[in-house]
């Protein structure tokens, strides 16, 4: 047999008989936050699948919906990506998380910035979360004394301090902050807005009827979508504000508080073990919980604030 011949026979049986590679499968992921898109946060998720081998676009699809303080959305939003079928939700914030187990008991979710997701009603147990839920918790009870701490250092002769919440969220927060301004010897006067259009005229009107020396923004959605607007309007009251390290966009005079940049970089590595095959009712849910202090030393020179230094060398980072 002349040997191109042979050489054409075994090149057809090599090509019949060797296995199909198979193509790699595209998990489709579900990302929900009940702020806007501007925010860090979906940009640390990101990162954190990447740093485990997704990525967006190749091995994974990522569907990303952003309420913009609209709560009312949710059932549109969820409906919308269930029938996407999306192997799994990746959740921000207790009222989005509830939101989404009401929409689906069978696909699993991942949540953060959830403050107690037992209280919240988000999980039964911790160790053992029952359902279909589980996730990163990156609260700290006695986060707004140690904010408080800090604007004192700051602004020395604060007194009464505007506390500002979300009407719709658990009014846990802002009472806990009030109370812990109490404690401190502080005055609060605490405030909250409503979505999706906050009435922040009348907050800053408030504000400068009971002659608050600072004002406490919480870690709440309507607040993140308004972010900047209030931290222009504080600053034109030439007004102290402490925003959560999230909103340092803002201009804020300091962010301070639990990064939850890092919370939600680690939903990544509960997303990884779901997609290998780990179920969420397994999946204890974990405390992430690192500070970040940010100056923004522009903001102290337009109201007036001189930062001192030993704050200023404490800072993560400072803004010029």
């Amino acid at each position: 047999m002349p040997w191109r011949l042979l050489a054409a026979l075994l090149v057809i049986s090599i090509s019949t008989t060797a296995p199909a590679q198979q193509p790699t499968k595209v998990r489709r992921i579900g990302f929900v936050a009940p702020q806007g898109r501007s925010l860090p946060l979906f940009e640390a998720f990101k990162q954190g699948l990447a740093e485990r081998g997704y990525t967006d676009g190749q091995n994974i699809a990522i569907e990303a919906r952003f309420a913009e303080g609209n709560y009312e959305r949710f059932p549109a939003i969820f409906s919308e990506l269930l029938a996407l079928k999306v192997d799994v939700l990746a959740v921000t914030g207790a009222v989005t998380a509830r939101a989404a187990e009401k929409a689906t008991s069978e696909t699993p979710i991942v949540f953060s910035i959830v403050l107690d997701p037992v209280s919240d009603r988000v999980v039964s147990n911790m160790d053992h979360p029952g359902g279909n839920a589980t996730g990163v918790s990156c609260f700290d009870p006695q986060q707004a004394t140690k904010q408080l701490e800090v604007l004192r250092e700051v602004v020395p002769g604060v007194k009464r301090i505007a506390v500002l919440g979300d009407q719709g969220v658990s009014d846990a927060l802002i009472k806990a902050a009030s109370e812990q301004a109490r404690a401190l010897g502080l005055t609060p006067q605490p405030l909250r807005v409503a979505g999706p259009t906050p009435d922040l005229q009348a907050v800053f009107s408030s504000i400068q009827q009971q002659h608050a020396d600072a004002l406490l923004v919480l870690e709440e959605p309507v607040l993140g979508v308004y972010a900047k607007d209030i931290a222009e309007l504080a600053a034109k009251n030439r007004l102290p504000t402490l925003f959560p390290p999230s909103r340092v966009g803002a201009g804020g005079l300091i962010s301070y508080g639990t990064s939850q940049t890092e919370a939600v970089r680690h939903m990544a590595a509960y997303i990884d073990k779901i997609l290998k095959g780990g179920k969420p009712s397994d999946l204890p849910v974990e405390k992430v919980i690192r500070y970040e202090l940010i100056v923004n030393l522009k903001t102290a020179n337009d109201i007036g604030v001189t930062v001192p230094q030993d704050v200023i060398k404490r800072a993560d980072r400072v803004i010029q």
